[in-house]
């Protein structure tokens, strides 16, 4: 699979860990690095500001994607290639899911979780076939991944669309499984 953009969902906070930051930047540099544009929310704090700082400073091209609300409290990243302000949240998560390629979770709170299990929610439903996928850093996403071995367990998640997730905990290694991803058959065939 050719992937040229690549949306990444990830915390407005930098986390309490240094590696979270660090990993972030190798994550920026392997996408510039690899001729892939960072599609995210369109912030300049936190690991969002991160990745997209790293991408730039690589050579890489960036497109955020922020609601007027959040441009209004002045975390818009103003340095970007593209920068799109849209009316709300609902808008910006289209507005990334129709220009990505791609999704990786990186460390995040609840917003992160929520535009991210949208995606994977709706690949499983066969609305996209992209790749989404964890950089799990630090073993942030650990107790998450034994979670959704509980849904399986239980029967509420088929198997197939547990194993569409792509896991890794390097980006590079990330990028090439999602280049190599094949998406399995949509839910309601």
């Amino acid at each position: 699979m050719k992937i040229k953009k690549i949306c990444v969902f990830c915390g407005s906070s930098q986390g309490s860990k240094k590696e979270y930051t660090d990993i972030t930047e190798q994550l920026g540099k392997a996408l510039a690095q690899s001729n892939i544009e960072l599609i995210y929310g369109g912030a300049h704090v936190g690991l969002m500001g991160t990745v997209a700082d790293s991408c730039l400073q690589a050579g890489g091209k960036v497109t955020g994607v922020i609601p007027e609300g959040l441009k209004e409290s002045e975390i818009a990243h103003y340095g970007l290639t593209n920068l799109e302000i849209v009316s709300n949240m609902h808008e910006r998560k289209a507005r990334m899911a129709e220009l990505a390629d791609a999704f990786i979770s990186l460390p995040g709170g609840a917003g992160t979780m929520e535009e991210f299990f949208e995606q994977w929610t709706w690949a499983q439903l066969g609305y996209h076939q992209k790749p989404c996928g964890f950089l799990n850093i630090l073993g942030y996403y650990d107790a998450l991944f034994h979670m959704i071995d509980r849904m399986v367990e239980d029967g509420f998640l088929n198997e197939n669309y547990q194993k569409m997730l792509c896991v890794d905990t390097t980006p590079l290694a990330l990028i090439k499984k999602f280049q190599e991803y094949i998406p399995p058959q949509k839910k309601w065939t």
